[in-house]
């Protein structure tokens, strides 16, 4: 047995406080901050372009069945989100200007650690994605951006990570293999996701109403992932960039919204090859460093797409969704990925706010990252899976996850799931783990 974490409980608080009052009011059902309208204050501040924001994610996980380890426990791990947004015209009369300020912090433990993945080589999801990146306060956002031509062109500079504008996708499972941008997921080493930033510079220019393609260049510094570098500013540690280019068309297709992506990023930074050495053999057995590559290149595409609707209320229906992405194989352990799934809004008209949500995903190791830890066990003479200086030999992971979200006020959803990994870090020798879920997501 164990017992629930304490955030749990305050989530489930929460909850109980949220009534049927005024939306000004704090714990206001219709209100979409828990601390409601601070006496109208905060909507004449809207008013005049100053936009606050606190917001909490909140995580748990416990492995139920299988994974590396099978003693049962539970996990906790969240978000704290600080934020500001600026309308620099209503302010400062600056024409189509905006600033954003955001301020990060994470802590707490993950189940996938100790639990589902082999410490020896780890994971590829995660089944709590707010954990990760330093239990740290970070500066996650700080840009200004600006439109011209009557807002055809779309320029935006700062500090701010890739997966905010290129190859984005929505974050309401827990599993991080369907949260977020899946690029810095399988080249986290180059591409980082939030809530790591760096300085970066976005030029979108809108085709059509409904068709935009932009580019981007980032600033590829591993030192920004450091948990004492969440504020870090200079450029100290900058290895090359990352130059994402990406084409998005969003139509409405018999009034229903979707959203198609396609991009190819490409680092000018060196990168190592997972498998040879400068001569061109496996380093593993000569002993020799792993040469280096004089860059690193991927590509990804992403649909989704509402497909029913109710006449009564067009936001409630069943959408699809799926995304892929293509790595270097000579560079990246993850070779490919694919996913795909569907989430259902309103299932039910006393509860028209909740959604079901259910996933796939497959995440696939590049062969040549698989030879070279076969190649690292025969040089060390060691081939039972039990002994501890093996080196796992990593090959497919798949994931699944279902949720259920309890959209219990305009400021609170809850969303208890359940996650099946079969092959966790795609490694054969760990049994196929079954996960619970819950994931807390709240604005005050």
């Amino acid at each position: 047995m164990f017992q629930l974490p304490k955030p749990c409980y305050i989530g489930l608080a929460l909850s109980a406080l949220a009534t049927h009052a005024s939306a000004s009011e704090m714990f206001a059902n219709d209100s979409p901050w828990m601390l409601g309208d601070w006496g109208g204050t905060r909507s004449e501040l809207l008013e005049k372009g100053y936009d606050f924001t606190l917001g909490y994610t909140g995580e748990m996980g416990s492995n139920l069945h299988g994974g590396y380890d099978h003693d049962r426990t539970a996990r906790y791990s969240d978000q704290f989100t600080f934020g500001s947004h600026l309308d620099l015209e209503k302010i400062l009369g600056w024409h189509d200007t905006e600033f954003q300020l955001t301020i990060t912090e994470r802590h707490g433990d993950n189940i996938s650690n100790d639990r589902i993945n082999d410490p020896r080589v780890g994971g590829f999801t995660s089944a709590q994605e707010v954990w990760g990146r330093g239990e740290t306060w970070r500066l996650t956002q700080m840009w200004i951006k600006q439109k011209y031509f009557d807002g055809a062109l779309d320029v935006k500079f700062g500090r701010f990570g890739e997966g905010e504008d290129f190859n984005s996708f929505p974050c309401d499972f827990q599993n991080l293999a369907f949260c977020g941008s899946q690029v810095g997921n399988w080249v986290g080493g180059i591409w980082y996701n939030w809530p790591v930033s760096q300085w970066a510079l976005r030029v979108r220019y809108n085709l059509t109403p409904e068709l935009y393609a932009q580019v981007g260049i980032f600033e590829q510094n591993p030192s920004n992932l450091e948990s004492g570098n969440g504020f870090k500013l200079s450029g100290s540690g900058t290895r090359g960039a990352v130059m994402p280019v990406e084409l998005v068309w969003a139509p409405r297709i018999q009034g229903l919204k979707g959203e198609y992506r396609a991009g190819y990023y490409y680092s000018n930074a060196k990168a190592q090859d997972v498998l040879k050495d400068s001569n061109g053999q496996p380093a593993a057995l000569s002993g020799a460093a792993y040469r280096s590559s004089s860059s690193k290149h991927g590509m990804w595409l992403g649909a989704q797409q509402q497909v029913t609707s109710l006449a009564s209320d067009q936001s409630r229906g069943l959408s699809l969704f799926a995304n892929a992405t293509v790595h270097d194989k000579k560079t990246n352990a993850i070779d490919n990925y694919v996913q795909a799934g569907l989430v259902y809004k309103g299932p039910f008209d006393a509860r028209a706010k909740d959604d079901i949500g259910f996933a796939l995903a497959r995440v696939h190791v590049n062969p040549a990252y698989r030879k070279n830890a076969r190649l690292a066990n025969q040089a060390a003479g060691v081939d039972d899976y039990d002994n501890p200086g093996f080196l796992p030999v990593q090959d497919t992971e798949y994931s699944a996850e279902l949720y259920y979200g309890i959209h219990l006020a305009d400021w609170l959803t809850v969303r208890p799931n359940l996650q099946y990994i079969r092959h966790p870090g795609g490694v054969s020798q760990v049994d196929g783990a079954l996960v619970g879920g819950l994931k807390i997501q709240s604005s005050f």
